[in-house]
């Protein structure tokens, strides 16, 4: 759809309006995610209970959520992407995993810390409702992911891709176990692990940053054989660290009583499981880049 504006001096423009960006099952899945996340943040605003670093953490996921798919409509809706010098559909890709991981988090995170029971007041009511609306905006973010996924043997926008989205999953999941480090200073196995993690998570940042920059041009081996050889050392060192990390935290420890939010044990057994899931992530990663690279499709 076109619109002719007049600009000044007489002169007629053309603005070009796609309204497929709002028409089409993608844009109606955002437009959800866009009233959802601004209806969570401004019901949990409403509330002013949301201090200390969990609650913070959630409103800024939905109010980032809520900015950059607000933009992402936008630019879409007057076809402005071109001229931005990144693989728009990479970005897409990639954000949508990324608002979909956040906004999880966040609807676990927030009812756990912040809602008690019995829920009996206002206050109480609109944060249940705003957990509610959290949860929504996941499941359109969930859809968007599913809808913009690439088909098997597509592999022109790589983050849309099965691969591509487990790096975005694998570097989130990263970031997750750095924000539950603590007390690792002078023991060499945990050490040990907190290099696991940040290496991994450099490398796979870097992947990301370079597939949506367009720059993977510049490096001088084939994609799909460099993410073999980087899936499998990746996989062999998280599962270094899926043994060493319990071996060392918990050895001789038991559970204090009691055991807050805040104790050393619990986020201890949070990056536990947390470098569980991301070793399957690995894994399943390495299967379908081996896949990619030694399984042809018939022509």
């Amino acid at each position: 759809a076109y619109q002719v504006l007049e600009v000044p001096g007489g002169d007629m423009a053309v603005a070009t309006v796609n309204l497929r960006a709002l028409t089409s099952w993608v844009g109606i899945a955002r437009l959800f995610a866009v009233v959802l996340s601004c209806l969570t943040f401004s019901l949990v605003a409403s509330t002013g209970n949301f201090g200390g670093p969990y609650g913070t953490w959630c409103m800024f996921s939905w109010c980032f959520c809520f900015i950059v798919t607000l933009l992402v409509v936008l630019l879409e809706l007057l076809e402005l992407y071109p001229l931005l010098p990144l693989s728009w559909d990479d970005f897409t890709s990639a954000f949508s995993m990324l608002a979909a991981l956040m906004v999880f988090t966040s609807s676990v995170v927030f009812p756990s810390t912040f809602i008690n029971s019995p829920c009996n007041t206002s206050e109480c009511a609109r944060q249940a409702v705003a957990t509610t609306s959290s949860c929504l905006c996941f499941l359109a973010y969930a859809v968007e992911v599913s809808l913009t996924r690439a088909k098997p043997g597509d592999i022109s926008s790589f983050l849309s891709t099965v691969p591509g989205l487990l790096k975005v999953f694998e570097a989130y999941v990263a970031c997750l176990i750095f924000s539950l480090l603590d007390g690792y200073s002078g023991k060499p196995g945990l050490m040990w692990c907190v290099a696991v993690y940040s290496l991994c998570f450099i490398f796979t940042l870097l992947i990301i940053v370079f597939t949506i920059g367009r720059c993977l041009a510049y490096i001088p081996c084939p994609l799909e054989k460099m993410l073999v050889g980087y899936n499998f050392l990746a996989l062999l060192m998280y599962l270094s660290a899926t043994v060493v990390w319990p071996l060392y935290s918990f050895q001789g420890q038991s559970r204090p009583n009691p055991c807050g939010k805040d104790c050393l044990w619990n986020k201890r057994l949070g990056v536990t499981f947390l470098t569980i899931f991301n070793l399957i992530a690995y894994l399943v990663d390495l299967v379908y880049s081996a896949r990619m690279v030694f399984v042809r499709a018939p022509p």
